[in-house]
């Protein structure tokens, strides 16, 4: 039986999980992919808070009308400048399941720019 692409998706996304978990000083880079838009979180699992948050929804971002890669470029700058502010300058980066290629290399690439070492 063929597995669907969330299925998919999932199961690479459960087996990244194994190994990569976020501190206080080392929060997880979280990255959610939807089909136009994209999120990106900063978690400390070990008390299970979110420690900020950046989307393509966002007002400043949504109002440049870029396209997605561009607009996924802004977000990492964005999430990297709230996690300097918050304190954080290290962090491990979770792709989510997706490849890191397009959208995602792009907010990767931006989060480095503004500052975060993954």
């Amino acid at each position: 039986m063929a597995l669907s692409k969330t299925d998919r998706r999932e199961r690479l996304r459960f087996r990244i999980r194994k190994t990569i978990s976020g501190t206080e000083q080392r929060p997880r880079l979280a990255v959610f992919r939807s089909n136009k838009e994209i999120y990106a979180q900063l978690i400390d699992d070990v008390s299970g808070k979110t420690i900020t948050a950046a989307s393509s929804r966002d007002k400043d971002i949504d109002a440049s009308k870029l396209n997605k890669v561009d607009a996924a470029k802004l977000v990492g700058k964005s999430i990297a400048e709230k996690a300097v502010k918050a304190g954080v300058e290290a962090v491990s980066f979770d792709r989510g399941g997706y490849l890191y290629h397009g959208r995602v290399k792009s907010l990767a690439e931006g989060a480095r720019e503004g500052g975060l070492k993954f």
